[in-house]
């Protein structure tokens, strides 16, 4: 049984709630990614903020990125998965929630992220070509 663990994408890295916009693009970069789940004071999994939601949210409604917080831009349930969660339940999370990054969680604790990436290089084509079908599909015609 391939899990959420076998494929995650390990050394992921919270952004705290309190950490401001642009350190928040600055830790992208220096981690190559584009996006970064938000902590709370406890270190909980409060939300995902990704460089579109930095763009859009923020810089395009003419907001100081130097002045929004992370947890500000934190909206809705957060969606994860626990490592030892077997493939399947990794594609339906993402799938059912039209999500193409999830956090994965060990002990209440960030122990990877899950992105696109990580399903091409793990996954079948039939699995890729179903997931892709499902997430796409839907967003293009809503």
């Amino acid at each position: 049984m391939t899990t959420a663990g076998d494929i995650m994408h390990r050394g992921a890295q919270w952004i705290p709630a309190h950490e401001t916009l642009d350190r928040a693009a600055q830790l992208m970069r220096e981690l190559n990614v584009g996006a970064l789940p938000i902590s709370d004071e406890n270190e909980r999994l409060c939300g995902i903020l990704t460089d579109r939601d930095i763009v859009v949210g923020c810089v395009a409604m003419g907001h100081d990125p130097a002045k929004v917080t992370a947890g500000e831009m934190a909206k809705g349930t957060p969606r994860w998965i626990e490592s030892d969660a077997d493939i399947d339940d990794v594609l339906t999370e993402m799938r059912t929630h039209q999500i193409r990054r999830l956090p994965v969680i060990d002990d209440k604790r960030l122990v990877g992220m899950i992105s696109e990436a990580d399903l091409a290089r793990h996954l079948t084509d039939e699995q890729i070509a179903a997931f892709a079908e499902s997430v796409y599909a839907r967003s293009a015609s809503g």
